[in-house]
């Protein structure tokens, strides 16, 4: 059986929980991060030398990286969330990949900042923030899921972030198409089960 290691409060162990939960992979997910005081093992650091969460194991196989577990397991299952095709293939990879490059440094920032009061805040943390979710905006403005008409795995990738993103209380502006995004997602018993927890 496939066995999740990180907490179940972690947004990267989320996407992964997500997918596990939308293909109907059985798994067992373990409880693993800095609280717990586990991921700083000799152990675990064979396994995942950036000695972070999540890290799945799949028999004699180790993934690390939440998005890079996203792939192996759409790929191992052949699933049609990740394409085959190169074109639309790409228009889910560059969101995967817009997640990590540019939403995750803010997103970072916000969910620091979202724990101190409002004196305490960086200025620029609620503008960076926004002007990200802006492009998102944009594209859902387009199509009803990120990448195309088709739920995929850059819905999956970026669902669990987005919500917390759009959950902060920094005053961030009106998101209306990616909260509808949300809305549709929140109706899948795999996304409610994955971000049930923090």
């Amino acid at each position: 059986m496939i066995e999740l290691l990180g907490r179940a409060t972690s947004g990267n162990v989320q996407k992964v929980i997500f997918l596990l939960e939308e293909l109907g992979l059985p798994y067992e997910r373990k409880d693993f991060g800095r609280q717990f005081q586990n991921t700083t093992t000799p152990e675990y650091a064979a396994m995942n030398p950036m000695q972070k969460v999540p890290t799945l194991v799949d028999g004699d196989v180790v993934v690390w990286q939440s998005n890079t577990i996203l792939r192996y397991l759409a790929n191992k299952t052949k699933s049609g969330l990740y394409p085959a095709d190169p074109a639309p293939r790409s228009q889910v990879e560059r969101w995967m990949d817009w997640l990590l490059a540019e939403l995750n440094p803010a997103y970072l920032a916000g969910f620091r900042d979202a724990k101190k009061a409002e004196g305490e805040r960086a200025p620029d943390t609620a503008t960076n923030l926004g002007n990200e979710l802006k492009l998102l905006e944009g594209a859902l403005a387009k199509t009803p899921f990120v990448a195309s008409a088709q739920f995929s795995l850059a819905d999956v990738a970026l669902g669990p972030i987005v919500k917390r993103c759009i959950g902060f209380p920094l005053g961030l502006p009106a998101f209306p198409k990616t909260q509808a995004w949300l809305g549709e997602l929140q109706k899948r018993p795999s996304f409610q089960k994955a971000t049930a927890t923090g």
